[in-house]
């Protein structure tokens, strides 16, 4: 009989300074920890063994969701919670997910809002708040198509519930590591572009973006209200508009630039 109730399940990849404070906000709650880590070059498993995680070590995949797909599948409880090792349960998340296991509801996932830190501020407006995301979900319910960096877990059957108790997240914890992960990002769907066969490097599809750009600015920082939030949230307001444009650039110079340029 399996006595498992609620599996944790993370991917990592070099996330020393994460993922103790993110395992020790479940404490007491998760009756397994799993862990795919994506060959980390620092502490990142001996911390989690050490606070108890079961770890798979593997490589580390361009699309990080593949690891956290395998997290998912390796886990034997009855519930799974999906994190990522820069988040951490809010006390009052804690609580609700702690009752929901216990009197077995007849949903089969739940979703709360995440409250994101960036430049010294949780965002409040902009579009940032709630970032509603679902990663709570009975075993076998929940999955990841694993063909996008900014996909989030589907449950193509069932009910879903909303919790309101946040989940905070520390995805930045400087402007160097927003730009790191910025610049990675565009990366993965530079590619995407590249694997499009309806899609060319024209300057009618770069202006088409840069239209688009303007309109999704407009969107975050004026009717969502991201202006309250300050300069930080207009960065963040801007810099995530421009994404698909830096992303159309480095799509550009892999199909033209064939060699590489003399220093």
């Amino acid at each position: 009989m399996n006595n498992i109730k609620l599996s944790l399940a993370i991917a990592t990849f070099n996330e020393e300074k994460n993922i103790r404070s993110c395992l020790r906000s479940v404490g007491g709650l998760a009756d397994e920890i799993v862990i795919v880590d994506g060959s980390s070059q620092d502490k990142t498993c001996s911390i989690a063994k050490d606070l108890g995680a079961r770890v798979i070590e593997t490589t580390n995949k361009s699309n990080f969701h593949i690891n956290k797909q395998m997290a998912i599948d390796a886990c034997r409880g009855e519930w799974i919670l999906q994190l990522d090792a820069d988040e951490q349960l809010s006390p009052g998340l804690k609580r609700e997910i702690k009752k929901i296991i216990n009197k077995d509801p007849n949903q089969d996932g739940f979703k709360f809002p995440r409250k994101n830190y960036f430049l010294g501020r949780w965002l409040s407006k902009g579009g940032q708040y709630p970032d509603y995301v679902t990663r709570l979900f009975k075993k076998g319910k929940g999955e990841l198509p694993c063909a996008s960096v900014h996909e989030k877990i589907k449950i193509p059957s069932g009910k879903i519930d909303i919790i309101q108790a946040p989940l905070n997240h520390y995805p930045y914890p400087s402007f160097a590591e927003y730009f790191h992960k910025f610049n990675r990002y565009t990366e993965l769907t530079a590619q995407i572009f590249l694997k499009r066969k309806d899609f060319r490097p024209t300057i009618f599809n770069y202006f088409k973006l840069e239209l688009l750009a303007i309109g999704d600015f407009l969107n975050r920082y004026i009717r969502h209200k991201g202006f309250i939030d300050g300069f930080p949230g207009f960065l963040f307001a801007w810099f995530s508009s421009i994404h698909s444009i830096v992303a159309f650039i480095k799509y550009w110079e892999k199909r033209h630039l064939k060699k590489e340029l003399p220093l």
